[in-house]
This record gives C-alpha cells, structure tokens and sequence, in this order.
C-alpha cells in the first residue's frame, strides 16, 4: 500500500542540532517507505539563498538527494521563512517545488495543500509585510548581499517577528475561517493540509452540503514531531522520536 507523508515547520537551522538529527533519521528510514514526502513549507528556519554554503544546508541538500535517490518523491513548498528556496536548491536535492496552494487527488479526494500563512486574513500588518518580501525587487536586492549581511538581516528580522507576534492575540495568528472555506470552494477541493500555525489538528465541518477535513501540521521539536501519514485507507498521525 502506498503512502504519502506530509510534514511542515522544521525550522531546522545551525543552533537546533537535536531538531536537524530527528529528520536526517527521519529521511534516512521512516520517510523511505513512503512515495512522496510533501514538505509544506518552513524546512529552514531562515534560507538565505541557494548559494548558501553553510554545513547545515550542505547536508539537508545531501539528505534530500538520497532520499530520491532511494525511490521517493520530493515535493517542496515554500513557507514565510524559506521562501527563497529556488531551483539550484531543487537540483541538489532532487526536489520539486510545488505552488502555494497546491491541488492535488490523494486517494480520490482533491485535496489542497498549503503552507498556511496566506489563511491568516486577520493579521493585516503579516499579509502586508508578506507581499513586501516575496516580491522580485526584495529578492533581487537581497541575495545580491554577502552571506554574512544576508544572515545579519534574517536574524534581525526573527527578532523582530518575536517582537511583533508576541502583541498580537492568538485568533490574529490563526487562520480565518471564512478564508479556509473561500479557498476550499475555488479550488474545489474536499481536504486541506496546511502547517504555520502549530496548532497540529483535525478539523471537521460542513461545506456546500459536504463534510470537509482540515488538517493542520504540528511544528517540529528537538526530541518529537508528528507527521502526516495518508493511504487508501485514510489520514494518521504519527509521532517519531530520536
């Protein structure tokens, strides 16, 4: 039976040794019985660039690689951290970056993947920040930086997100209701998988006369996370450790 794997929210980086071991083993054995492996989006705490040379990102590329290379699938998705992730990176590890939203049919159920930010209406200051950076000026005058300066301004800005998130209520940073729905209906789609919040759940509820599933990925730790596992006979979580 085959299975799909879905994961989000590594924030894997050069100071989280414990979070960057739990998934090389995870790539090493679980993830190799799977056909795909979904990443949707946040793999790196910060991706300053795919010319980034640094060990940490030598090694996922290097992980990444063998994993394909055993049989499985890659499927990555950018989130608010990595989104310069690009096709040099996809090269090196065998990926397939995929569009925020994605359609795909798991199992016979259309079902839309996310990273989740974009659901987010509620927090105006994010989505107008988001638009900002992800725009070509900003990559353009970013990586044209040295390494150092490009990882000068990621750490100012994870110090200035904390800042900001910590003055903003819970159902801000969470996604909106009418927005899950709006999506669901363009799309046309009966199940969405999404992570950014990590609030990992199962939602059910009914829309246009049809029962739909939302299921939102955990973040990873240094010691656990929780994957998204889906076969023919249905969606599970599971829990893996070091």
């Amino acid at each position: 039976m085959t299975q799909q794997l879905f994961i989000s929210d590594l924030h894997l980086s050069a100071e989280g040794a414990d979070r960057l071991q739990l998934f090389l083993n995870f790539l090493r054995f679980r993830a190799t019985t799977a056909h795909t492996l979904y990443i949707l989006g946040d793999l790196f705490d910060a991706w300053l660039g795919d010319d980034d040379k640094q060990s940490i990102a030598v090694e996922v590329r290097q992980a990444l690689r063998q994993l394909n290379e055993s049989g499985t699938e890659l499927k990555v998705m950018h989130g608010n951290r990595d989104f310069l992730i690009g096709q040099d990176f996809c090269k090196a590890s065998g990926a397939q970056l995929i569009t925020d939203p994605c359609l795909i049919d798991l199992y016979g159920t259309p079902t839309l993947l996310m990273h989740g930010d974009l659901l987010c209406t509620d927090d105006r200051e994010y989505q107008a920040f988001r638009k900002q950076i992800r725009s070509a000026d900003f990559a353009s005058h970013f990586l044209s930086l040295t390494l150092d300066q490009r990882i000068a301004v990621a750490q100012e800005y994870r110090a200035k997100s904390g800042e900001a998130n910590a003055q903003k209520s819970d159902d801000i940073m969470d996604v909106n209701q009418q927005a899950v729905e709006y999506t669901l209906q363009q799309h046309q789609a009966q199940r969405l998988i999404h992570g950014h919040t990590h609030r990992p759940a199962d939602h059910h509820f009914t829309l246009d006369n049809h029962t739909v599933t939302r299921h939102v990925l955990g973040e990873w730790h240094g010691d656990h996370a929780e994957i998204l596992c889906a076969t023919e006979d249905g969606v599970t979580r599971e829990t893996i450790t070091l």
